[in-house]
């Protein structure tokens, strides 16, 4: 297959590196575009105010993998990658592996998703991997899993374009539990922001937030995670609330009658 990997941690970023030379010895052709900086939290953030550029990185990947380094946002790498920089469209676009979790309603901030999103919304089959942790450096458990999916994806090809949200546990690879199939938990935060001043005497905030509360029940990512066991969620970029759709049409008639159109 032909690879591609990008991320949100960055083009030296350890997790993209595991991930990288885990698949170097495979028959797959991998292509890495990454950030050339840390990126994380964009979302799916474009770059539109100001141009696009790109270094190629020697020394960094194994010689057999080609490494470009990127000035945008994690969805821009993507796309840069598939409308510019590749000759031949890739049958997978990896994003990771995180240096953090990407549990329950964390995908909606996540660069890392967005960028495997991306390649979603361009037709190719995709995968976000993170670790669970961010004090935990050791990527290889993850790494191992995501060559595990990988070869079985080239064996048992995905039936369409969907993306699959993949938590890795921070835990000795032996004590992993298994892979399951889980659906987004909640997870809420308190967010805090701390007031300081600059050098210059000027006020600046610095976001931080905890996490305050969490529905993590026994189907979702984050039981799953705590368990002890690999989550893949399988995630759609249509946010439409087809639930909702029969009251919104009930509602809008009667807003009709009320303004007399």
């Amino acid at each position: 297959m032909n690879i591609l990997i990008s991320n949100d941690d960055g083009i030296y970023a350890a997790g993209v590196r595991a991930l990288a030379e885990a698949l170097s010895d495979t028959e797959h052709r991998i292509t890495v575009v990454c950030p050339d900086r840390e990126r994380s939290a964009t979302g799916h953030a474009l770059t539109l105010q100001e141009p696009l550029r790109v270094d190629q990185i020697e020394g960094v990947y194994p010689s057999n993998i080609e490494a470009w380094a990127c000035s945008g946002t994690p969805s821009d790498t993507v796309k840069l990658a598939l409308d510019a920089l590749l000759s031949d469209r890739p049958d997978l676009v990896l994003s990771g592996i995180n240096r953090g979790a990407n549990l329950g309603t964390d995908v909606l901030y996540s660069g890392t998703v967005s960028a495997a999103m991306e390649g979603v919304l361009e037709g190719v089959p995709s995968i976000a991997f993170s670790l669970t942790s961010f004090a935990h450096l050791d990527f290889s458990a993850a790494a191992n899993f995501a060559k595990k999916m990988v070869n079985m994806i080239s064996t048992y090809p995905l039936e369409e374009a969907i993306l699959l949200n993949v938590n890795i546990p921070a835990i000795p690879e032996s004590d992993i539990c298994g892979a399951v199939v889980t659906r987004l938990g909640i997870r809420r935060y308190k967010d805090l922001f701390e007031k300081r001043i600059d050098p210059r005497g000027k006020t600046y905030y610095w976001l931080s937030g905890v996490v305050v509360e969490e529905e993590a029940e026994a189907d979702t990512d984050i039981q799953a995670i705590r368990d002890n066991y690999v989550t893949i969620t399988p995630l759609k970029y249509d946010l439409t609330l087809a639930a909702a759709i029969p009251f919104m049409n009930t509602w809008i008639e009667k807003l009709a009658t009320l303004t007399g159109s």
